[in-house]
């Protein structure tokens, strides 16, 4: 039965994505355990999921909740820290909610 997901994400300009995904990643992952495939990483927040993604010259930060609440808590770990990490480079989360879409139950 398909239940309803909620996502959002922020696009960060960054001449240095990979050193802040990695330092993101360093701090989170005391208390989260993140998954790297290519150059996306994944972690759960919750019942929510975080993605860090390093791009050319951004990198794009993802959550996904099937509720608000955790919605809004995966924008605020990753943007919080994101932000505070970059703060002199002048680094700003401004986070894009998309329309909810339609997910397939686990089996």
């Amino acid at each position: 039965m398909p239940h309803h997901l909620l996502t959002a994400h922020a696009d960060v300009a960054t001449d240095a994505p990979a050193r802040y995904a990695k330092q993101l990643l360093a701090h989170l992952g005391r208390k989260l355990e993140f998954t790297t495939h290519g150059a996306t990483s994944t972690a759960r927040i919750g019942d929510a999921t975080a993605e860090v993604t390093i791009g050319d010259g951004v990198l794009t930060l993802r959550a996904t909740s099937a509720d608000e609440q955790g919605l809004a808590t995966v924008e605020d770990v990753l943007g919080r820290h994101l932000e505070s990490f970059g703060q002199r480079a002048g680094l700003v989360v401004t986070w894009v909610r998309t329309p909810t879409v339609d997910a397939e139950e686990p089996a």
